[in-house]
């Protein structure tokens, strides 16, 4: 019993003492939708079908609550746009869909120029 008074505390003060994530931990996906080509090799690789990329609508959609976090669709994206970020969804009582629009992709100049 005394051993306890000379030790640090088993738990964090949470809303005081911020949480260190380790290096790899998984969370929620996020996109950098200006390098992303739309090529939804992302939307195969996902064991839950929780991606959807729709080229025509140039979206970009996750079913949130769907999603697994097994990081499948982190280590396939060609351009590595899609991050592991170390914050979990938050529970709700209703399912999250996050949709994100992709801007177009500017031309090169070599096909400016041919045009």
């Amino acid at each position: 019993m005394l051993r306890s008074l000379f030790k640090k505390p088993a738990t964090l003060m949470y809303p005081v003492v911020a949480r260190e994530w380790q290096a790899r931990t998984r969370g929620s996906i996020d996109i950098e939708e200006k390098a992303c080509i739309l090529c939804g090799i992302c939307a195969r690789k996902c064991p839950t079908n929780a991606i959807a990329v729709s080229r025509d609508q140039r979206t970009w959609v996750i079913e949130r609550m769907q999603c697994i976090q097994c990081g499948n669709c982190v280590e396939v994206c060609p351009k590595k746009c899609l991050l592991m970020n170390p914050m979990y969804t938050a529970p709700d009582t209703v399912k999250i869909v996050d949709s994100v629009s992709v801007p177009e992709q500017p031309k090169p100049e070599a096909a400016k120029a041919a045009e």
